[in-house]
């Protein structure tokens, strides 16, 4: 009998099943808060030791707490399973690398040596002991480096030539005045040697042009900040951005390209926002050394389109996807950025070890693989690709096959949301690209070249931080690539700007300026 007032059985049953579903709610919701403080504070921990530790991402010279290391070994290896074995393809190893020598390196031979002489005052020639004149033996040589920064005028003295017959006889005398080479900048009072000294400072060394105008005032020599800015626009516009166009059509013409973006910010871009980001797209080649930047407002995949057109080789760059909208080209996955995740995962574990330290050992390995292929012997009748697939195939493959069993492994088990889920997942995702470099021999492992050839271009954005305007980015992205297509041919920029400023002006706009791309720049120089 069920009494006035109290709940039915079926109510009942339905308050059970409604607690019931609240918990079940309330936990799932408890599972990803605490997903999401585990990212997030493994988030802070990558982010303050990118701020405060070194950035080194070397694995085998790690340091650990022996004791510690020890104890945890254990508990290291449960954590996803044991640890596994790379398999023995018959790879030679691991050689200690031997110590850089230290001590200071000699002043270069090839700069020019100025005798500074000290003698002893004729009074204290003679010999302390008897008295007796005491004569020279020998000397002693000490080298310093002396380097001196000075500025001068050039006046350019034009003779004027005039007829005295026509001035006494004829109704107009004619005057001539004797020709001058073309200026860079007709009307500036930079001289090629200026400009390519105010190019170097701000895109080799990253001094921002402000405080490029504050050292030619320390100099003695007012220029404004505006002045310098007309300088490095102009340069470009005239002049450089001819260079940046001949390497463009080589650089689609390559059989291989790097490809990578990063970011610039531009205040004065019309129809956005100062706060905006913009790209730097860049592709570079590494057969003939060439590196270029191209300016965009955004990241979407009509850029890499327009920069590379229908480009048909083989295009090695990131995960992202805007890459891989190029149907023509043959793409390449870069796995430095894989095995960077993987270190990022380590540094944030406490103890060490674990699965991130077992995936680490698999990249090692590759890495010396790749090392060694481009010092193996070649077979009779076999070029230097041939030999890189053949040793590829026979060392790396197998590792290969290994670490894709052991992702597949791991990935149910560990959480999607953290630095080592992202670095499983992002792995497998793309290991039909990561792996693809083992089917051919010229094709790279990773992105390293270009990411490393940026790097000056990021470096020298925490200094500069923005471009002023659309011209300015444009006109950065020529000179920038320039400078960093100068330093992959291990040409010195400011002998080149000097070359460059000086005889591409005397130039028509359809003539032939092959001998002016910096790598053939070297081997005139190598020539002379």
């Amino acid at each position: 009998m069920i009494r006035s007032g109290e709940p039915s059985i079926a109510e009942l049953m339905a308050q059970l099943a409604a607690n019931a579903a609240e918990i079940a709610a309330l936990k799932a919701e408890k599972e990803a808060l605490s997903a999401r403080v585990i990212k997030l504070e493994e988030e802070l921990a990558l982010a303050q030791l990118h701020r405060f530790a070194p950035r080194s991402e070397k694995h085998v010279d790690r340091l650990f707490n022996e004791a510690e290391q020890v104890a945890d070994e254990d508990d290291a290896g449960d954590e996803h399973g044991d640890l596994v074995d790379l398999p023995d393809t018959g790879f030679p190893p691991t050689e200690k690398p031997q110590g850089k020598k230290r001590g200071r390196k000699p002043l270069p031979e090839h700069l020019p040596r100025e005798r500074v002489e000290y003698d002893l005052a004729d009074d204290q020639k003679a010999c302390p002991c008897c008295r007796y004149q005491m004569h020279r033996m020998g000397e002693a040589v000490t080298e310093q480096l002396h380097i001196e920064v000075k500025a001068k005028v050039l006046q350019n003295v034009r003779f004027k030539y005039a007829c005295r017959h026509c001035d006494r006889t004829g109704i107009n005398t004619p005057v001539v005045l004797a020709p001058m080479p073309t200026q860079p900048l007709p009307g500036s009072i930079a001289t090629a040697s200026t400009l390519a000294f105010a190019l170097v400072h701000k895109y080799v060394d990253g001094t921002p042009l402000y405080r490029l105008a504050q050292a030619f005032e320390r100099a003695g020599v007012p220029v404004s900040r505006g002045a310098l800015g007309h300088w490095v626009i102009g340069s470009s516009e005239r002049h450089l951005s001819r260079i940046y166009d001949a390497l463009k059509l080589r650089l689609r013409s390559q059989p291989l390209i790097h490809g990578d973006e990063t970011t610039v910010q531009v205040l004065k871009e019309k129809d956005r926002e100062a706060t905006s980001t913009s790209f730097m797209w860049s592709g570079e080649d590494s057969n003939e050394p060439i590196m270029l930047l191209d300016y965009q407002p955004g990241r979407g995949q009509i850029y890499p389109q327009a920069f590379l057109g229908e480009y048909r080789g083989i295009l090695m760059s990131d995960g992202y996807s805007a890459w891989r909208t190029l149907e023509g080209a043959t793409h390449l996955g870069c796995m430095a950025h894989s095995r960077r995740r993987f270190v990022d995962a380590l540094k944030i574990r406490k103890k060490g070890g674990g699965p991130p330290e077992q995936a680490l050992k698999f990249f090692e390995q590759l890495y010396r693989i790749e090392s060694q292929a481009r010092n193996e012997k070649l077979d009779k009748g076999e070029t230097q690709a041939d030999c890189i697939r053949r040793f590829r195939q026979q060392h790396s493959v197998p590792i290969l096959n290994a670490l894709k069993a052991w992702l597949d492994d791991i990935a149910p088990k560990v959480l999607p949301d953290t630095k080592l889920g992202d670095a499983v997942s992002y792995t497998l995702n793309q290991w039909e690209y990561l792996t693809r470099y083992t089917e051919d021999g010229r094709m790279p492992i990773d992105n390293n070249l270009l990411e490393r050839d940026i790097r000056i271009f990021a470096t020298g954005r925490k200094s500069w931080l923005f471009s002023d305007t659309v011209d300015g980015a444009r006109a950065s992205a020529v000179v920038y690539s320039l400078m960093l297509t100068c330093r992959a041919s291990r040409v010195e920029p400011l002998a080149w700007l000097r070359h460059v400023l000086t005889e591409l002006p005397q130039r028509a706009v359809d003539a032939n300026i092959d001998d002016m791309l910096p790598f053939n720049f070297a081997k005139a120089a190598t020539a002379a």
